[in-house]
């Protein structure tokens, strides 16, 4: 008989609420084991509260959350022997050294010593740090700071890891590098749960949630969210110079364009009467570059998590 497999995290009807205010309004999702999983959302959308709950740090006023096979009946102890949350925040201690760092996060998981310099090794060696350890936190560059976090988070081996926007003010060198290990992380059995405002991160997820005032109004792989946000032709708009100031607000109030929006220096459309736009497209030919691009992951974002309508 074949051992169905267990998603690494299961929540039903999850509810968060601090008094009158709804955190978290009734989500349901799963994770499966190895998966990297993005949660995408506007400031305040309910995401670091649900990833608390998932770590065991916050109680859920109603609805089942189970973590790699542990609930909260079992105790939340036994959900954050399962779990490594590294937090949107440098998480370390600037005045102590690495290996102080290391000793007191091994002291709060209760991690014997000769566990926690054979993981020191292991970790320092995944991440490719060769700086001494008695360096202080402080006078770490910023990307090999959220490097030296990730190893700190993982010290006790979880099964599951929770990162919480952690390449936040990074370069986009370190970001790059920082996303190498997450894959290999995921390739080693490990699931990834990630929240980033970072598009070109939220494409390497494999499945993406995205939430709204608390909700989860979408959740699909990046490709498909694409397809099913975007059924409309988008335009890309890209001025040979000069345009008269008046042609983009005359764009605006086409009924050939649902909306139109800048990007830097150009301008997507969304064509809602294509027979409309052939003719339109012709007639301020002599002042853009025109071609039809497909949707980006920003424009999934800003359509359904900042609520735009178009």
């Amino acid at each position: 008989m074949t051992n169905i497999p267990v998603n690494a995290v299961d929540v039903s009807n999850l509810t968060v609420k601090f008094g009158d205010f709804i955190a978290v309004n009734n989500i349901s999702f799963s994770v499966e084991k190895g998966e990297i999983f993005g949660f995408l959302g506007a400031n305040g959308a309910g995401k670091t509260t649900t990833i608390r709950v998932l770590c065991g740090l916050l109680l859920p006023t109603s609805g089942k959350v189970k973590v790699s096979d542990v609930t909260y009946e079992q105790g939340i102890e036994a959900i954050k022997a399962k779990v490594g949350y590294m937090s949107q925040k440098f998480t370390l201690y600037n005045d102590l050294s690495i290996h102080e760092n290391f000793a007191f996060t091994a002291s709060l998981r209760k991690i014997p010593s000769d566990t926690l310099k054979r993981r020191t090794k292991e970790l320092l060696e995944f991440i490719g740090f060769s700086k001494p350890m008695n360096t202080l936190v402080r006078d770490l560059p910023g990307g090999i700071k959220q490097q030296v976090s990730l190893a700190a988070s993982i010290l006790h081996d979880p099964e599951i890891i929770f990162l919480d926007e952690p390449t936040a003010g990074v370069t986009p060198v370190a970001r790059a590098r920082f996303w190498a290990l997450i894959k290999q992380l995921a390739k080693d059995g490990k699931t990834i749960f990630v929240t980033t405002h970072y598009m070109d991160e939220a494409e390497q997820c494999g499945r993406i949630a995205l939430m709204r005032t608390g909700k989860i109004i979408a959740l699909d792989g990046p490709e498909n969210l694409k397809k099913t946000t975007f059924p409309e032709p988008i335009i890309e708009l890209n001025p040979k110079g000069t345009i008269p100031s008046e042609l983009i607000e005359q764009l605006r109030i086409n009924k050939a364009v649902d909306s139109i929006d800048s990007y830097g220096m150009k301008y997507h459309l969304i064509i809602k009467d294509p027979q409309e736009w052939n003719q339109l497209s012709i007639n301020i030919a002599p002042y853009f570059v025109i071609r039809q691009i497909p949707p980006s992951l920003e424009d999934v974002f800003i359509r359904l998590v900042e609520g735009v309508t178009r």
